[in-house]
This record gives structure tokens, sequence and C-alpha cells, in this order.
């Protein structure tokens, strides 16, 4: 366990912002588990901070920064029908649904290149092409610092929702996760939904989970900027989920409106697609914009702090609400920055 003060957090998180903790604390071993949680009292606010994939971090954290990098990836289970994969916390996301697929547990192709940490995933119930982790996820093991007890959550208990779980709410929120299982299916069944992938279902006989997760990353790559080139914290706004009465009345204004029926008959619209029509697509305000390509990445051009991604995304939110009459709600988690 490394204990420091005043820790640069600028490449622990995605989107290049300059920011500093007061105090930082490494989670690197499960035995160092004790000693963090010895830190973290009660009266103590804290953080814990994975691959920095979805935080907009201020420029000084005065909230004790618990980084978690536990790793280790195993076969807990084998049954006739599934495989039963654990991964720690601190895994890449990433590395991790690569891994999977090089040991023939098939399941997460869909979710490749989504950065990020395993621990992450079930927090924000990550989504891409047709998946999501609730999707393949079986349990969540965490601990509790105000109980210093293990807590295990299967998936009913996570309470997942549309890029929520019960892990952003005020009973997991403090909650440190060490690892995550997922249940894999042995009889894989591909996943084709999204438009982009439905090509794949004209060759049947050439297609396998590494064809999928090829295709998921050269899609990624295509639509969305590098991190590593241009900061950026990938889809920055939730699609909103909006009742059919209003669905229709904004389809009669808005003809070409992108949206997606939901199975209670709601619609799912495309935050993109209004960002877009809002002209923001391409265009630069302070030190932050978006992006050229995807209205829906909001990137830093070089110098950015946590006021401006904070003040594009409340511009482009008000133009949006001002033109559609819809709230669009951010992605990431504001660190220690007011918006």
């Amino acid at each position: 366990m490394d204990f420091i003060q005043q820790k640069d957090l600028s490449h622990f998180n995605s989107l290049g912002l300059k920011s500093f903790a007061k105090n930082y604390v490494s989670l690197c071993n499960k035995k160092d588990l004790i000693s963090i949680l010895g830190l973290l009292k009660p009266d103590v606010p804290y953080f814990i901070l994975g691959g920095g994939s979805n935080v907009v971090l201020s420029e000084q954290i005065d909230q004790i920064v618990v980084h978690n990098q536990l790793k280790g990836i195993c076969l807990v289970q084998e049954t006739a029908s599934d495989w039963l994969v654990e991964a720690a916390a601190g895994e890449i996301w990433h590395d991790f649904v690569v891994n999977c697929i090089q040991q023939g547990w098939y399941g997460l192709e869909n979710l490749a290149l989504i950065p990020g940490t395993v621990g992450a995933a079930p927090v924000q119930n990550i989504g891409a092409y047709g998946v999501e982790v609730k999707d393949r996820l079986d349990s969540v093991v965490a601990y509790d610092p105000l109980t210093q007890t293990e807590r295990v959550f299967n998936n009913e208990q996570c309470r997942f929702a549309y890029r929520d779980s019960i892990f952003k709410h005020k009973e997991g929120k403090g909650l440190i996760i060490t690892a995550v299982r997922f249940r894999l299916p042995k009889q894989w069944v591909p996943v084709l939904s999204y438009p982009d992938l439905q090509p794949y279902e004209t060759s049947p006989s050439e297609l396998s989970a590494q064809v999928i997760l090829e295709a998921v990353c050269d899609i990624r790559q295509r639509k969305l900027p590098d991190p590593k080139i241009t900061g950026n914290a990938g889809s920055f706004f939730k699609n909103p989920i909006i009742p059919a009465q209003q669905y229709w009345q904004l389809k009669e204004q808005f003809p070409n409106l992108v949206a997606y029926e939901q199975p209670d008959n709601c619609y799912k619209l495309a935050a993109g697609w209004m960002i877009d029509q809002c002209g923001w697509k391409g265009r630069q305000l302070g030190n932050a914009g978006v992006h050229a390509r995807q209205a829906l990445v909001i990137v830093n051009t070089g110098k950015a702090c946590a006021a401006d991604i904070s003040a594009i995304a409340k511009a482009i939110a008000d133009d949006v609400m001002n033109k559609f009459g819809v709230l669009l709600e951010p992605e990431p988690v504001f660190v220690g920055a007011k918006h």
C-alpha cells in the first residue's frame, strides 16, 4: 500500500485533466484492504478510482482517493452449460475481454474496447452493440469500509438499469469492489442486433466471437477518438428515455428524430443526434470541444480543466432542452467539481 500526499492524477483520467489528490492510496493487494479500511472512517470522505475513463476530476480532490489496481483472472467453476469467470476489479476491461475470447469463454465480445476497469463495469452497467454487462454478470464481490466486511451481490441485488446500478446510489456508492464474476454460456449465440453488425448474419459459417470482437474494435476506432491521443470520457451523455406520448409529439415536430422503442413502450432517444441538430458537432467552447465525428463525445482540446468540461456540458444540455424539451444527463461522475 502506497500512501501519497498531493498525487498527480493527470495520467489517471482519460480526459487528461490536470488534477491532484490531497491524499492518495493505491490498492494493489487484497492484504492491504485492512490498512486502507482503517483510513476510511465514517467522517472521512473518499473516492474509489478505477481506470479514470468515466470521471471528471477537479483540479484539487480533497477526498482520499483509493486507486483500485487489484489484478487477477481465474476460472471459478465449469458446468455442462457455462463457465464462471472471475476478474479482479483493477483488470483493464478490454484486456479481460480479449483474454476470455482467447480462453474460449465467449459472450463479452460486443463489449470490446470499452475503456476502464473490470470493477467499474457493473457500476455503470456498461453496454454497447446490443449487450450490457448485466446480461453476462453473475455477481460482484465488494468490501464495505463501514462494517469492514466482504459482501457478495448477485445479479438481481445489483439493481441494474440503463447505465445504472446499486453502486451509484447511497446503499452501494462507498463500497470497494474487489472482483466481478461473469457466467459465460458454452452454447455461444452471437448478438448481431446492432446495425453495423447485421451484415455478419449473411455469413454464419465464418462467424466467431473473435470476428465479432475485431468488428466491434473496428467500429469503435472509426467512430470514437482514442483517449491516449485526444482526452475524452467516451459517450458523455446518456441516451434519454421518454414516454411514448412525448416521443410521438417530438416525432411530429422532428420527422427525422432517431429513437429506439423499449420493451416498456418508452423510447430511447439518440442523444448524439439531438446534440448534432443543435450544431455542436466539431464546436469548441473554451478549452473543451465536441468531437468532429461523434457529437456524443466531449474532448479536451489540450488544456481543459473540470470547469471547462462542466461549462460545455451545461451549454449542450441547455441547447437540447431548449430545442427538444429533453433533459440530458451526463454519464461521467464529477469528482470534487460543481456542475
